[in-house]
């Protein structure tokens, strides 16, 4: 952090938005989406520049597509597509009723959102924004956590879309970034199947990995994907090891 930000409230609460503006951009990068270095590597001085206004509070002037959501955090939102290597590790194998499958995975959406309370209706307004333009995720980052009632609605929409959501407040700092987080490494369907016929194993047969994990959910996992998690260790060198995420 820069330690020559203002100690006022303003300051403090850009320097908020873009420590979580920067992890979220380098969770879609380390999910394989396409976003250029300079859009994850952001400064502090060029977000004041481009999110700011003069007097120092955030641009809450909507700037992006149709149907925005009132509550959004004006020019704080954006959407990465898929990278090669992202649509081939979401691509299932062939077969012969699926001969060419297509890949289950597609754009994201992200925005920061500055509702009070988040309930039903506004997962319902997110989701229709994701849904109609096509996205294939939509994260949302919030100010306050869920009901229940709006984790539960979010079943509804599973089949038309992804809907992730995060506080603000975790994602100050980068949990990938800690020496204790090993590295985790999705991989391929081609990969995981090797995997097993290496080892003869099941894939029940696997550690497993929650879908709640922190890290699981930094790199947006689904059930019966598998990481491979690469640790350093003073007498063995780096050492792998796998799980499964369910």
């Amino acid at each position: 952090m820069d330690d020559s930000v203002p100690n006022d409230a303003k300051s403090k609460e850009v320097v908020r938005l873009w420590r979580a503006w920067r992890t979220v951009h380098e969770m879609v990068a380390d999910r394989e989406y396409e976003l250029a270095e300079e859009e994850v590597n952001i400064s502090l001085d060029r977000f004041r520049d481009e999110y700011c206004n003069p007097d120092g509070s955030i641009n809450v002037k909507l700037t992006r597509e149709p149907s925005p959501s009132p509550s959004s955090r004006g020019k704080l939102q954006f959407s990465a597509r898929p990278s090669d290597s992202m649509l081939r590790k979401n691509t299932p194998a062939p077969t012969a009723a699926n001969p060419n499958p297509v890949p289950d995975c597609g754009p994201v959406w992200v925005e920061f959102l500055t509702d009070k309370q988040f309930g039903v209706a506004q997962i319902r307004q997110f989701a229709k924004h994701t849904i109609t333009n096509n996205y294939k995720t939509g994260i949302m980052v919030t100010h306050v956590a869920l009901s229940p009632a709006a984790r539960k609605s979010l079943a509804s929409v599973e089949n038309l879309a992804k809907i992730e959501c995060f506080l603000e407040d975790d994602l100050l700092v980068n949990i990938t970034h800690h020496e204790l987080v090993p590295r985790h490494v999705l991989l391929s369907r081609e990969e995981k199947a090797a995997l097993l016929k290496r080892y003869r194993l099941k894939e029940t047969q696997l550690p497993r990995l929650l879908q709640k994990d922190p890290v699981a959910r930094y790199l947006g996992l689904k059930r019966g994907q598998v990481v491979k998690i690469i640790r350093v260790s003073e007498t063995a060198g780096r050492y792998a090891s796998y799980r499964l995420c369910v």
